[in-house]
């Protein structure tokens, strides 16, 4: 059959050819034999797919060199825009990435996202091909669209040994998240390395940029590591039987021990965050801690272990809302869905009140505990707050949006417009045993619209 030359370059009819095949199943011996009678190096197969691009994804360095040898051309690009550089740099076997730049094989080759061979490399953490594509001139600061540069590829899957390698190269570590164009799910402009690895609970990653030199205390992105750790450890629950579970993380290291190590290597306990988002009904991030941040996802473990590390469990955000506040539920705009369950909920204002928190104080927003409450629908919240103290007087007042807790849980709130009967009959309970007798039900809201405070409503 080899002699018949007619059958050495015959295809399939998607394309196919025997040397497709032989490259596919990785065999030398029969690349080889089929090459030195006659197989067409460059065939491709309907799809544009050829021998050499399979080889890639094999690694083998006997094979690429081989194909490289009959003709196979080491600028290849897939209709994907994904060049055999990019596929054999995805494997993470230096031969054949050798074998291909060494007949000038485009280092730098974007495909049609913009990813070089180098973010793939450091991406699947072949630390290697990383330190290859870097000597063979690879540039290691290039941005996708989304601003993400080689290190933060690396960074976002804990590839420790591919990081280290562009570490070592002069990336600076803290080096930034930048880009001026829109759309897709995108990090933060000024989102570092070290806020990728705790995102993604890649802890041992993250002590390790720490000794690096990252900075524990970088808010370039709007928030600190030790903030963004709270929604880590306790993502929003969702509207699913199984909840938003945390990253599966990786490495050896613990997310206590990444703390007490963030703090060993210089973070503020108490850092307030410079800049963030505020509005009606919401819990403004302006000024908060990572302790109130921990506080409103009821990350109690992370709340003692702040404190014991020097954390005020008093200090307030920019407008005055409380810890004790976001653990009661201020700001929360999805009952059941957003993290902290209600026993969650019970033990961490247990916890501050048991530190001394204020159970009536009210925000420059005129809101309190019992408004928190309200907001995430927490009956036994309410009833426990009563309990510790909470001054009727003080908090069935409405806030500067005109809600009080009561119209809070009949709907007029932001986000979430469903009455919660369980929340209202609890605050209705607690308004009687004060001597309150609570005031007709409004109208109420349809469509998204919120309570007008100066509209008289008529039984």
């Amino acid at each position: 059959m080899l002699a018949d030359k007619s059958l050495v370059r015959s295809s399939q009819a998607d394309g196919k050819t025997a040397l497709h095949w032989a490259a596919h199943h990785n065999d030398a011996a029969t690349v080889k034999l089929l090459l030195a009678a006659g197989a067409d190096a460059k065939a491709t197969n309907h799809f544009g797919v050829p021998p050499l691009a399979l080889a890639c994804v094999n690694g083998d360095e006997a094979i690429v060199t081989a194909l490289l040898g009959a003709g196979a051309d080491a600028n290849t690009t897939l209709r994907g825009g994904e060049s055999v550089l990019h596929t054999a740099a995805r494997t993470g076997r230096p031969g054949p990435v050798r074998a291909l730049l060494a007949r000038s094989a485009k280092v730098d080759a974007a495909d049609r996202k913009g990813q070089t061979p180098l973010m793939w490399a450091a991406a699947e953490g072949h630390a290697e091909v990383v330190e290859l594509l870097l000597k063979s001139g690879a540039d290691k600061l290039t941005r996708v669209k989304s601003g993400l540069t080689p290190l933060h590829f690396a960074a976002r899957e804990g590839r420790i040994a591919a990081v280290r390698a562009l570490l070592k190269a002069g990336v600076a570590v803290d080096h930034p998240v930048e880009t001026d164009k829109g759309g897709g799910r995108m990090a933060s402009n000024g989102t570092s390395a070290l806020l990728l690895a705790v995102e993604n609970a890649h802890y041992e990653l993250a002590v390790e940029l720490l000794k690096a030199g990252a900075n524990p205390n970088d808010q370039r992105s709007g928030f600190t590591p030790l903030h963004t750790l709270t929604w880590v450890r306790k993502p929003n629950r969702g509207d699913g039987d199984d909840g938003q579970p945390p990253p599966d993380g990786s490495g050896s290291v613990t997310w206590n021990q990444f703390v007490r190590a963030l703090v060993k290597h210089g973070a503020d306990v108490n850092v307030r965050l410079a800049r963030g988002a505020g509005g009606r009904g919401k819990l403004s991030t302006i000024g908060a801690t990572p302790f109130l941040f921990a506080a409103k996802t009821a990350d109690l473990p992370l709340m003692k272990l702040l404190v014991e590390l020097g954390a005020d469990p008093m200090l307030p955000n920019k407008n005055g809302a409380t810890p004790l506040m976001a653990a009661a539920g201020l700001g929360c705009h999805a009952p059941t869905e957003e993290a902290g369950t209600e026993p969650e909920c019970l033990e961490a204002v247990a916890y501050l009140l048991k530190l001394g928190a204020d159970v009536n104080t009210v925000d420059d927003n005129g809101e309190t505990t019992m408004h928190g409450a309200a907001y995430k629908s927490l009956p036994k919240v309410v009833e426990f707050l009563a309990a510790k103290g909470a001054k009727i007087s003080i908090w069935n007042t409405k806030n500067k949006a005109g809600w009080t807790p009561l119209l809070i849980a009949q709907g007029f709130r932001p986000g979430n417009f469903k009455p919660i009967a369980e929340t209202s009959a609890a605050i209705e309970k607690v308004m009687r045993a004060n001597g309150v007798v609570p005031p007709p039900s409004p109208p109420p809201p349809v469509g998204g619209q919120n309570y007008d405070a100066k509209k008289k409503y008529e039984p």
